[in-house]
């Protein structure tokens, strides 16, 4: 008696595979679908119309719409651009009789968060309910997003340059400036080659921290082992990052509804939250930072931070110079702890249920410290202005000022070891301690 070989859509299947022309072939990833141009596009949109409406709406709530010749699309575009890391080069020109000097370095994190989160989901969805993945097939896919996100970027780039007349306000430099025909202008346009460097880079950054953190996404090799172990800590630094976001939301939202000012507030919050909030996380571990605001601008920042920057010399922010001047603020203490500590539980508890204990301690610590160190490097302030006219104003007048404000970066990652070793060993101790509760031990997942 015969046996019958059963067929599939391609031709006969024997035990190890479905079998051709060619003989028998080893077991078939399922097809992809969605991983063609149009997909790719999809996503790179998504992303850019998600940061740039992100970006109109904090800049119309900071009053960016009155911005005179029709610069407020200009003025969007640069913001998405500074948000992935691109850069801006200020210019003044004054006629010969005067003199402009500016400069600005920041990241409006808001934009650079909504961005990094939409294009993570465009990029992992066609890859979801797969096991395995190709290098060939997730480098493609990774490609078509890369190059159509590099064209994006050019697109923008060349896009965010404006210039605007400076006023010269009342009194004695409004006098030789209408004496001499002086009409000071200042402006700024985009440095295209590091745009597209640190474009790139923080699309790459993107895809590593989704493949990381995401459950179902497939990797191809022997990533996925490297992934198991490592995925615990990354999702739990999200997890901090976020909940921080979260938490400066609400408290944002109860002083926009119980003091006034909407408008200043939801600009903070569109173009700044995560700035403050995880600013708030290292002062909370205890890191120290230094600061200044001097002249006519400032940071839309709270008062009691602006208070203590604004003071002559350079400020140091710290947990004991904002509680001097709001005794609430020892509060970032104890969320600091609190968050940190549930980051350590759920290191742990994601985590295979044989893992040392020293491991648990060691991860989260590094990953702490790396996270602190993020912050620190995509977090610094740094804005300069200022005008003279035939040498009166000396750059540093009515018409000048300067905003900074960098942390001490060295204490601060240090700090954050400390703090990520005890919460990842009270962390792994408490998910032993609820897994025997429960009846459950730690998983992998």
């Amino acid at each position: 008696m015969s046996a019958r070989t059963p067929s599939g859509p391609d031709g006969p299947t024997g035990p190890d595979g479905p079998t051709g022309p060619g003989g028998p072939a080893g077991p078939a990833a399922p097809p992809v679908v969605g991983h063609g141009w149009a997909q790719a596009l999809g996503t790179v949109l998504a992303g850019l119309v998600a940061m740039g409406a992100v970006a109109a709406l904090g800049l119309w709530a900071a009053g960016a719409a009155d911005l005179p010749a029709n610069a407020f699309p200009r003025v969007v575009a640069a913001t998405v651009v500074t948000a992935v890391g691109g850069a801006l080069e200020m210019s003044g020109d004054a006629e010969g009789l005067a003199e402009t000097d500016a400069g600005l370095a920041v990241l409006p994190l808001s934009v650079t968060l909504t961005g990094a989160l939409v294009i993570a989901r465009g990029f992992l969805r066609p890859l979801r309910h797969r096991a395995l993945a190709g290098p060939a097939e997730l480098a493609g896919w990774a490609g078509r997003i890369a190059f159509l996100w590099l064209l994006a970027l050019l697109g923008a780039a060349f896009a965010a340059r404006q210039t605007f007349e400076v006023s010269l306000g009342e009194g004695v430099l409004s006098d030789l400036g209408d004496l001499f025909g002086v009409a000071p202008r200042v402006g700024f346009t985009t440095d295209v080659p590091l745009t597209v460097l640190f474009g790139l880079l923080w699309l790459a950054g993107v895809f590593v921290l989704a493949l990381l953190v995401a459950r179902g996404a497939p990797l191809p090799g022997r990533l996925p082992a490297l992934r198991a172990s490592a995925r615990p800590v990354a999702c739990a630094m999200v997890a901090l990052l976020l909940a921080y976001v979260v938490l400066g939301a609400v408290v944002a939202l109860v002083v926009a509804g119980t003091r006034g000012h909407p408008a200043d507030t939801f600009a903070v919050l569109l173009l700044g939250l995560p700035n403050l909030a995880w600013l708030a996380l290292t002062v909370g571990l205890g890191a120290t930072w230094d600061g200044r605001v001097e002249g006519p601008f400032g940071l839309p920042v709270p008062h009691v931070l602006d208070e203590v920057l604004r003071t002559p010399d350079v400020s140091t922010v710290n947990l004991g110079t904002l509680s001097d001047r709001d005794g609430r603020m020892w509060w970032l203490l104890v969320v600091a702890a609190v968050l940190v500590l549930a980051a350590g539980f759920l290191v742990a508890y994601r985590s295979a249920a044989r893992t040392p204990l020293w491991l648990h301690a060691v991860r989260t610590g590094v990953a702490l410290a790396l996270t602190v160190l993020m912050i620190g490097l995509v977090g610094r302030v740094s804005a300069h202005y200022g005008l003279s006219v035939l040498g009166i104003g000396d750059l540093g007048g009515g018409l000048s000022g300067q905003v900074f404000l960098r942390p001490r970066l060295r204490s601060a990652v240090g700090l954050a070891l400390l703090w990520g070793l005890v919460a990842g060993t009270l962390g792994a101790l408490l998910a032993r301690w609820v897994g025997r509760r429960s009846g459950r031990a730690p998983s992998g997942s």
